[in-house]
């Protein structure tokens, strides 16, 4: 079972759909007391990172508590900004997973930028396999993630800046894009992920 977690920032029903397209039996959640024994959790959403973080905190305990039990954690857009410890975009503390802030793209691109943007692989790792370098993913975001730690970046993308648009740190993944709404390879992340949580 996957939980994805409602928080009320985003399109639940999109990222629902595409992982039973994926195979994964799938439980949404909107209160902390229904979060009970996951095999993996899943945390999209989009807007700002301090009403995000707000909206989290009732949660924040018991997604801690899973992520040191090693349950696979897939964050996305907003989600995987909300595994940092800080974000130039409002108050609030992030998860701290992963060690880093969030940041504003650069102010002589378009921000936000809203489209399909390509990724560049930086590491071999299960949840990007069979994507190949250069492929295109549709992202929609104004801040960007900086993690202290160079090695969890799984993939980059420029944007004015070359940012991680993918972290991986044992259990822990995000992506900045969002796989649901990216076709076929899209769709192949999230099933690598699945197939992952079934092992």
């Amino acid at each position: 079972m996957i939980t994805v977690i409602d928080y009320g920032m985003g399109n639940i029903f999109s990222i629902r759909n595409a992982l039973e397209k994926a195979g994964a039996e799938v439980q949404v959640v909107r209160k902390v007391e229904d979060l009970d024994n996951p095999d993996a959790l899943v945390i999209p959403g989009v807007g700002s990172f301090e009403r995000t973080m707000s909206n989290l905190e009732p949660f924040r305990g018991k997604i801690l508590k899973l992520l040191g039990e090693g349950r696979p954690f897939l964050g996305i857009c907003m989600g995987m900004q909300a595994l940092f410890e800080s974000s130039e975009e409002g108050a609030g503390r992030g998860f701290g997973a992963i060690r880093g802030e969030v940041i504003r793209l650069p102010e002589d691109v378009s921000v936000p930028q809203i489209g399909w943007n390509e990724v560049r692989l930086r590491m071999d790792c299960r949840l990007l396999e069979g994507v190949s370098d250069g492929d295109f993913f549709y992202f929609v975001h104004s801040y960007y993630c900086v993690p202290v730690d160079k090695k969890v970046v799984a993939a980059t993308t420029d944007h004015g800046v070359e940012f991680a648009s993918v972290v991986v740190r044992d259990n822990i993944s995000g992506v900045q894009f969002h796989p649901e709404k990216s076709g076929d390879k899209g769709l192949l992340i999230l099933n690598n992920f699945v197939r992952d949580v079934r092992c």
